[in-house]
């Protein structure tokens, strides 16, 4: 399999793409991707809070810049913003996303993931925390169906044994603490590096 090589990286999503008050995961993926090729562009497109109707929307300044590398994760806050969260329409609005940049970016390379259990660490009702357990496990399942349908690389975040420790959270409970961010960062490139052959574009 022929190398693919990287040199624009777009990255969509909620707070857990666009960080709060540190470097994201994606931030320093891109980091890395620079660090053998400073002339790599990145463009991190997220914005915290988005549902995945509000991320639908960072698609078209994605496609404008024209990446080899998308990543997109979305899904948590349209499980925490709503009482009765639909993994059906979540999986249509993902399906149309993955679809239009599969259609006007051939040869994308893109990487998903699920979410973990947002609720772990969460100060919620046991009500609700059941609710979002529930919510985050149907959506997560709705998500690994559309990658498989796109053929979208996915990273499994819920079953991921860093998701249990209280240490990968900031102290919200909820965002990714820096070791967290650090931990996605690497899983990421392992994910690029391997199942991919992705490498930098070659500095001139």
């Amino acid at each position: 399999m022929a190398r693919r090589v990287i040199s624009r990286y777009a990255a969509l999503g909620d707070s857990f793409t666009a960080g709060v008050e540190e470097d994201s995961w994606a931030d320093e993926l891109a980091a890395a991707l620079r660090a053998r090729n400073p002339c790599v562009e990145y463009r991190n497109l997220a914005v915290p809070g988005a549902t995945s109707a509000e991320v639908a929307r960072q698609v078209e300044p994605a496609l404008a810049f024209g990446p080899q590398l998308v990543t997109l994760v979305c899904g948590a806050n349209d499980v925490l913003f709503n009482t009765r969260p639909d993994p059906d329409a979540y999986a249509a609005r993902l399906s149309r996303m993955f679809a239009r940049l599969r259609r006007e970016l051939p040869q994308v390379e893109i990487v998903t993931a699920t979410y973990p259990d947002i609720s772990r660490f969460l100060d919620l009702r046991p009500r609700t925390r059941a609710r979002v357990e529930q919510g985050m496990r149907r959506f997560n399942a709705a998500c690994r169906g559309v990658a498989e349908r796109y053929g979208v690389a996915l990273l499994d975040g819920f079953d991921d044994p860093a998701a249990s420790e209280r240490d990968t959270y900031a102290a919200d409970g909820f965002h990714p603490s820096p070791e967290g961010h650090r931990r996605a960062a690497a899983a990421f490139l392992r994910a690029l590096r391997e199942r991919f052959r992705l490498t930098e574009a070659p500095a001139t």
